[in-house]
């Protein structure tokens, strides 16, 4: 038996083990939905709620990182990825959050 044969059997072996693991974690997700569901209506809900909570995060969240522009200096334009990818991560985090404290 050559290496590469050797190769594919071992190629073979992880794809299987992959795939196993993505069907139990499928069936993990699939089995929390309810559990999940129930969590959203009783943490998530009372208060100020999902859609106020998007509005008011929304707005810190471009004023955070207009300052943060403004105060970088030059480096606006060399840097909008990372804006980009930052306000995602700053709008969903501060988003529940809020919806989740208030």
């Amino acid at each position: 038996m050559s290496a590469d044969d050797k190769d594919k059997i071992e190629a073979r072996k992880l794809l299987i083990v992959l795939i196993v693991v993505l069907v139990a974690v499928a069936a993990a997700v699939a089995l929390m939905l309810p559990m999940i569901g129930e969590f959203v209506t009783t943490s998530l809900e009372p208060g100020v709620g999902i859609k106020q909570a998007a509005i008011i995060s929304f707005f810190i969240t471009v004023i955070t990182l207009a300052f943060f522009a403004i105060t970088a200096g030059d480096g606006l334009l060399g840097e909008i990825q990372f804006m980009l990818a930052g306000f995602f991560g700053f709008f969903l985090t501060i988003w529940f959050l809020i919806a989740w404290v208030f």
